[in-house]
């Protein structure tokens, strides 16, 4: 599944900047576009499943891959 709108690297940074930044870019897409996101914060994954749910955008994805948090993010 390699399919996204636009990529989000949000390596190093930890809660709540992940999804500050995640909520910045969905501003900048339409809806139906995906944005995937690259975190490393453990955190990251509870902090993406709450804000799928609190802002109705659906999380299509959320992996891990070695050190690194993958989430495909599909707006709302």
């Amino acid at each position: 599944m390699s399919e996204f709108t636009k990529e989000l690297d949000a390596s190093g940074l930890n809660c709540p900047m992940p999804i500050l930044r995640a909520k910045k870019a969905l501003k900048e897409l339409n809806s139906g576009d995906i944005l995937r996101i690259v975190a490393t914060d453990p955190g990251s994954v509870k902090d993406f499943e709450a804000f799928a749910k609190q802002t109705g955008n659906e999380l299509l994805e959320s992996t891990e891959d070695g050190d690194s948090f993958i989430y495909r993010l599909k707006k709302s």
